[in-house]
């Protein structure tokens, strides 16, 4: 008894010690999860806690747990974390939801890595085989359902996928990965750390992946032509540098880059061959001053991707500034403000842009109300305002550039409460309103003439009057521990309703009628509002002899309230009632000792439908197993045999019979750490 007495008063002491002067870019993550043996997170309120005490709800995957996971890209990995749906359209791209409401090219998903936005903002969507990095440089990921722009930034409304990488000046990570496999799957990645003197560390990464594209054996109307594949292939690099100008000032630079080509269903559900090239290049400044930890940031992304007769130019920067500071012991207050410019080109006719700047101040104010009880509250506010400049096509009917001056103006609301009922029971409740800002080209930027003059022909064209979709959610959770079994349990259930859910154009809906002069015009709306309400259950555990276990379900149902008909919320293709799976479940097991590690992992999806052009089309349920064997030859020099979808040749896991289908993938991988 007194030995656990002073354990926990020693943890108590130290995370005081570390809430004054932590966040997700200074904390040494791994001195604080071998402190508290168990992952730790700063993401939620600034200052360290363990991931059973954050107020939002969180999953956090370990650096052990991406090893052991024989994954070879991070869709993958997620697809097994509870409550996560993945679409894998093609070999090279994945679309990532939660509870539902995924589709082609998803926007509703932050990504971020080391607090840069990483989603691709023309069609705000994520492209996973185009993030600079390698797994084995990765940290931990922390994957947070629900929507939480008030707490991790600007457009969080179905959760954040938050990438958390090794800081090169605590760890010391080296690893050269080689893999080679089925389909002529290959891949080679570097990683290297370099201390630079006692201030300066830095960490190099690069790699490149390839492999064939799934067989096409799409049939019936809407078949994948062969015009539209393109063997998946990525060469990325990233460059992080952390040096101490003070012994209280501390500097961040990173860079990164990658070039990649894949297969793609775009968000009208149709393949293209695409090409993506991104940069970035980041800066973050932590300061421990009398007035709390300050924190500078600026950042850009750049991106040059190609379709087919469309060409995507956009740039965003992005400026933060915040401070985290404590008042007494049980008050941490973090004040930030947010500067945002987001252009791009329009395309495919060339000749303008639409921009949109952002101002968005926040709060958040943690408040430990006794040992048992804190509450969390946050609160953002987004003030967008769009501009456009440049030309038109003669023949489009909105030739006037001061449609696009407007302000957008919204705020996003979390609200957390845990309370720990017993040294073993925990229940959190949260409330959350996020805000789903239409993207740039969902805005103007995409502009398609036709080819012949008007009023002959149909204008494709986004909507500066589009209104973004407002997101509420209440949840409530209750974990269980088992010490005696080396175990947990948890159940979830959450309601969430959607507001002015935004719908694709589509050549059967006119909107805007032609004249003599000008076009019949196809654009963006706002169509339909919508409810989801579930639950989760989930288990965890390990056994003496190295072995572990966990298994979890989600349930979601997903009612769509039209503004006019079912048909045109299935034409415009967000009938997410039909395409929203009912069930998935996660099933994993693994065991290990000094020499080897064998692993297996289930991953169950429900039925579910996709689009076929105008029409709905059903996919089967299906399950896809995935494992990993390895053993360690000598010190830092393993061996493994990773596989996935081993019970299926093919397996449609996106479309039906229209789609390309998910192939067995066997892979032999040679890695040495040092």
């Amino acid at each position: 008894m007194k030995t656990t007495l002073f354990a926990g008063a020693s943890v108590g002491l130290c995370l005081m010690a570390f809430a004054g002067a932590a966040n997700a870019q200074s904390i040494d993550y791994g001195a604080m999860e071998q402190l508290f043996n168990e992952p730790v997170t700063t993401s939620a309120t600034g200052s360290p806690q363990r991931s059973t005490e954050v107020p939002v709800d969180m999953t956090i995957i370990s650096a052990a747990d991406i090893k052991r996971s024989g994954a070879n890209d991070l869709p993958t990995i997620l697809s097994r974390v509870a409550g996560v749906d993945v679409l894998n359209f093609a070999a090279g791209q994945s679309d990532v939801g939660i509870r539902g409401y995924n589709q082609a090219r998803s926007p509703r998903l932050l990504v971020l890595i080391n607090g840069r936005q990483v989603y691709l903002d023309h069609f705000g969507y994520t492209d996973w085989a185009s993030l600079p990095i390698q797994l084995s440089e990765i940290r931990q990921i922390e994957v947070v359902r629900g929507p939480n722009s008030a707490i991790f930034g600007f457009n969080a409304v179905s959760g954040v996928v938050n990438i958390i990488t090794f800081n090169p000046k605590f760890d010391n990570t080296n690893v050269v990965e080689l893999k080679a496999g089925t389909n002529s799957s290959t891949s080679v990645s570097i990683v290297k750390t370099l201390r630079l003197g006692e201030r300066l560390s830095v960490r190099l990464s690069g790699g490149v992946d390839h492999e064939n594209e799934w067989k096409n054996n799409s049939s019936g109307t809407g078949v994948v032509l062969a015009s539209q594949i393109h063997n998946p292939s990525t060469a990325r690099a990233n460059i992080d540098a952390v040096a101490q100008l003070t012994d209280k000032v501390t500097l961040r630079v990173e860079g990164s880059m990658s070039n990649g080509s894949s297969t793609q269903v775009i968000s009208t559900f149709a393949y293209a061959a695409h090409r993506v090239k991104t940069d970035s290049i980041k800066a973050t400044l932590n300061a421990e001053t009398k007035f709390g930890l300050l924190q500078a940031q600026a950042y850009r992304n750049g991106l040059d991707a190609l379709t087919p007769g469309r060409r995507y130019l956009n740039d965003i920067t992005v400026y933060s500034l915040e401070d985290l500071f404590k008042i007494g012991a049980a008050h941490t207050i973090r004040v930030g403000l947010e500067y945002r410019d987001n252009q791009l080109d329009t395309a495919s006719y060339a000749g303008a842009k639409v921009s949109y700047t952002v101002l968005a101040p926040s709060a958040m104010w943690n408040w430990v109300v006794n040992p048992k009880l804190s509450v969390t509250t946050a609160v953002r506010l987004d003030k967008l305002s769009l501009k456009r400049t440049g030309t038109f096509p003669v023949g489009a009917p909105q030739a006037n550039n001061a449609l696009w001056d407007r302000d957008i103006t919204e705020t996003s609301v979390n609200v957390g409460a845990v309370y720990k009922v017993t040294d073993h029971d925990t229940v959190r409740a949260t409330f959350a309103r996020g805000v789903q800002a239409p993207t740039l080209l969902e805005l103007g930027g995409l502009l398609i003439p036709p080819a012949t003059p008007a009023p002959t022909g149909g204008l494709i064209s986004g909507n500066p009057q589009l209104d973004p979709a407002i997101v509420t959610n209440y949840a409530l959770a209750y974990d269980h521990a088992l010490p005696a079994l080396k175990a947990k349990v948890g159940v979830k259930v959450f309601a969430q309703k959607t507001q002015d859910v935004k719908g694709q154009f589509n050549a059967s809906l006119l909107d805007i009628a032609p004249t003599a002069t000008t076009w019949a015009t196809f654009t963006y709306k706002n169509v339909s509002d919508s409810k989801m309400k579930g639950v989760e259950l989930s288990a965890s555990g390990k056994l003496d002899g190295g072995f572990r276990w966990s298994a979890d379900t989600t349930y979601t149902d997903v009612k769509d309230t039209p503004f006019t008909t079912v048909s045109t919320i299935v034409l415009r293709k967000v009938n997410f009632e039909a395409t929203s799976p009912k069930h998935r479940s996660n099933l994993a097991a693994g065991w290990a000792n000094d020499k080897w590690a064998v692993d297996g992992y289930a991953h169950f999806v429900s039925k579910f439908n996709s689009y076929n052009g105008n029409d709905l089309e059903r996919v089967k349920g299906y399950t896809a197993i995935g494992g990993r064997v390895a053993y360690t030859v000598a010190k830092g020099a393993d061996i493994a045999l990773n596989g996935q979808n081993l019970t299926a040749s093919r397996q449609s896991q996106a479309k039906g019979p229209s789609g390309l289908q998910a192939e067995r993938r066997v892979m032999l991988s040679l890695t040495k750490t040092w």
